[in-house]
């Protein structure tokens, strides 16, 4: 987020995972509605002191889970915040948090998808268009796709050029209509829409256009670099782009 599990983590919850939730302080928690948005901030915190990655196994409040592949994510804010786009471009340049906010926004509304089996549907997100920042930036013949990086030092991700300019790939500075948390890999995530939730990279600070696509993370693990939603990764569900 955005960092998604490896398949492994899909498997059944053991007596570690369990005897860990204990050490967090955490096993047992149910909440009714009412009580969503107060959960989803507990767990988000724990999810920020946990370097075992066990709070990443609780489904939330909102029915998202909490990921890193980092053992621990340094805050930012508006105040130290710096988003770098580079690479075959001629314009490279540094975005503040506030000169994002002052760009026009897209919301969108669409089902967040993971690639290990959970789903949150109509979920809002907005920000800035990506293909706004490449052409502010202005791609360079020869370049044919984009690389994030984030600031969790760790994560990366790829896209090729003619998916970074889907209207539906945002750099988003809100999810559920309010600013992205930290746990959800703010305050600036990218969005990838129709692609399962490891492409939109949690924590993002670098955009570089490059010749060509770059494994990602979880990509240089197994997972599909053209990860569009129930036609990768051995499904074949419902297409969704």
């Amino acid at each position: 987020m955005n960092p998604e599990p490896p398949p492994a983590e899909s498997a059944p919850v053991g007596r570690r995972i369990v005897l860990g939730m204990l050490g967090l302080g955490v096993a047992g928690v149910a909440a009714a509605p009412v009580l969503q948005r107060g959960l989803e901030s507990a767990l988000g915190a724990a999810a920020g002191k946990d370097p075992t990655g066990l709070t990443g196994l609780l489904p939330n409040g909102g029915g998202f889970r909490y990921y890193s592949v980092a053992a621990s994510v340094p805050h930012r804010g508006a105040a130290d915040y710096r988003l770098t786009v580079d690479g075959l471009v001629d314009r490279p340049a540094t975005y503040t948090l506030d000169a994002l906010r002052a760009l026009p926004q897209t919301r969108l509304v669409r089902d967040v998808q993971c690639v290990t089996g959970w789903r949150v549907p109509g979920t809002p997100f907005a920000g800035v268009r990506l293909s706004r920042l490449l052409d502010a930036a202005g791609v360079r013949p020869g370049a044919g796709a984009v690389r994030f990086t984030c600031f969790d030092g760790t994560y990366t991700e790829s896209l090729d050029l003619e998916q970074a300019r889907r209207d539906d790939v945002l750099v988003a500075l809100s999810m559920q209509d309010r600013p992205v948390s930290h746990a959800h890999g703010g305050p600036v995530r990218l969005y990838v829409a129709p692609m399962y939730f490891y492409k939109s990279a949690k924590w993002l600070s670098g955009i570089t256009v490059t010749s060509k696509v770059r494994r990602g993370f979880w990509e240089e693990r197994g997972y599909d670099t053209d990860a569009w939603v129930g036609r990768s990764n051995g499904r074949d569900d419902h297409p969704t782009g």
